[in-house]
């Protein structure tokens, strides 16, 4: 693997693991927003974000096609979570792992700026980090749309050649590859797409296998 290549890592379930605290407040914060400002019950309102993420991937870009919602108010209102540090499931060698991986490393999330910098700050790596790119970052074109992705490569200065995409979603990860990024597909999974150059069931294994990478 070369050594100047840019390390670019998703965020919620990749550099920490959102699903047993975090993502659970945030579904019920997203349900209860479609509730109060679309009028609709919860089960109307669950349904409408099935609807959205089917179609568009996201439920914000359906909210800002057909309801005119704003897209900060929604973001601030679903993604406050109480007590934020106490709900972030961590790994206690992250930290310790980050720095093992020679290179700048970003941050591209489809999480609003306010909620990833407070999760990065919780972590305990955020001066770890050359740049956090977020939602509002892609104009709000969230991945696994190239438009964000091509924005980060601007917004940096780096070529897509010299990036490795660290991330736990396979969609992302398939745009990554096409737009000419090495991908690290965090899971556990015994089968691993054409599009992912490495497999990791965690971050700990990545410095020790990171050598696979071309």
């Amino acid at each position: 693997m070369r050594f100047n290549r840019v390390w670019v890592f998703d965020l919620d379930n990749t550099l920490h693991n959102a699903s047993p605290h975090i993502f659970p407040h945030i579904n019920s914060a997203m349900t209860a927003y479609l509730q109060t400002h679309l009028g609709l019950d919860a089960a109307a309102a669950g349904e409408l974000r099935r609807h959205y993420w089917q179609r568009y991937g996201a439920t914000l870009i359906g909210l800002m096609r057909h309801h005119a919602i704003d897209p900060e108010h929604f973001l601030r209102a679903t993604h406050d979570v109480d007590d934020l540090p106490a709900k972030i499931v961590r790994e206690p060698a992250l930290r310790a792992t980050l720095q093992r991986l020679p290179g700048r490393k970003l941050v591209f999330s489809n999480a609003p700026a306010h909620y990833a910098a407070a999760v990065m700050q919780a972590l305990g790596i955020a001066d770890l980090f050359d740049d956090v790119f977020s939602i509002e970052h892609t104009g709000y074109r969230p991945k696994p749309d190239s438009f964000g992705f091509l924005r980060l490569f601007h917004r940096n200065r780096v070529r897509a050649d010299r990036c490795v995409m660290v991330e736990d979603t396979l969609a992302n990860l398939k745009t990554a590859k096409k737009l000419g990024m090495a991908t690290v597909w965090v899971a556990r999974s015994a089968k691993t797409p054409g599009y992912v150059d490495l497999s990791v069931r965690n971050l700990m294994q990545l410095p020790r296998l990171a050598w696979r990478l071309k």
